[in-house]
């Protein structure tokens, strides 16, 4: 195949110093312009600078270069190889030019790969961060990116998977709710920016009849009584996690009968609900530009003069 060039380039209408300081703040915890939740975010292991390390999902990457506001180039880590860097240039006093260049030379399976999987998945990620960069910077985007159906199959068919861990401590209320559960499981995954931190709004991964038994310290907690079995269902969401978790005891014949069965393909929809809620609500969660202007209405601070 050889060496790939990939470019992308877009004229935002502001100052390059407004623009170049947005992309100044790549990785940190403000990000104003990657697009997370929908994506993995950029992470590195300290501040933007020459020489950190990080990436994003599985794409990993040094920065090689780094003039503040003008400039920064990421070098792929082993086994992949090559660069991406971005740029933004001044077109007069209140316009630029913001533009990414990738080069690699797909090897092996990644000749495959790099125009099935990782272009699309690439262009379209790009797009989103000039999307949100044009956003904060003008207030709006002229043509914003828009997903094929490949790109939010290959999204869908990425998305992470819940881990299975013990009930946590901080799921008080199920922890209280049910004297020698027969049964009890939790599944977790990741909190991500934008995400909702109200456990009310992740009810919806379960039937919206069952009665809320409590809500107090991040949890929501779910009576899930069905055929002689006395059940609760606890939603945990804290900084980091959201958890699934449940409590069952079957009280009746009947109930251990229903639960002989129902228990085989429990953790399997649980663990299918709790991935599909994340995804949905990752999605509808707002942009990274949305949340930089909430930021800016509550904390005057963030606003970046041109």
């Amino acid at each position: 195949m050889g060496v790939v060039r990939n470019e992308h380039e877009r004229v935002i209408k502001a100052p390059a110093a407004v623009v170049g300081a947005l992309f100044d703040r790549l990785s940190a915890a403000d990000d104003p312009i990657f697009p997370t939740p929908a994506w993995d975010a950029m992470i590195f292991d300290r501040p933007l600078a020459v020489g950190v390390i990080g990436g994003h999902g599985p794409v990993r990457y040094t920065v090689t270069e780094y003039e503040p506001g003008r400039r920064v180039r990421f070098d792929f880590t082993d086994p992949d190889n090559g660069f991406h860097e971005i740029s933004v240039e001044p077109l007069g006093e209140r316009r630029c030019r913001v533009r990414h260049v990738l080069e690699t030379e797909p090897r092996g399976m990644d000749r495959i790969l790099w125009p099935t999987v990782v272009r699309p998945l690439h262009d379209t990620i790009i797009e989103e961060v000039f999307d949100n960069a044009e956003r904060v910077a003008t207030g709006g985007c002229v043509r914003p990116v828009r997903w094929s159906r490949w790109v939010r199959l290959l999204n869908a068919l990425d998305w992470d998977r819940p881990e299975t861990v013990a009930v946590p401590e901080g799921a008080k209320l199920l922890r209280g709710s049910l004297d020698r559960p027969a049964y009890q499981d939790a599944y977790r995954m990741r909190m991500l920016p934008g995400l909702p931190r109200e456990p009310r709004a992740w009810a919806p991964m379960l039937r919206e009849d069952f009665p809320v038994l409590g809500c107090a310290g991040g949890e929501l907690l779910l009576q899930v009584d069905i055929a002689g079995l006395t059940a609760r269902a606890s939603i945990l969401v804290d900084d980091q996690h959201v958890t699934l978790s449940t409590y069952a005891r079957p009280d009746t014949r009947r109930g251990r009968l229903y639960w002989s069965v129902v228990r085989l393909a429990h953790p399997f929809m649980a663990r299918l609900m709790l991935r599909r809620t994340h995804r949905a609500l990752a999605l509808a969660a707002p942009s990274a530009a949305e949340r930089e202007a909430a930021r800016r209405v509550s904390d005057p601070s963030h606003f970046v003069s041109g």
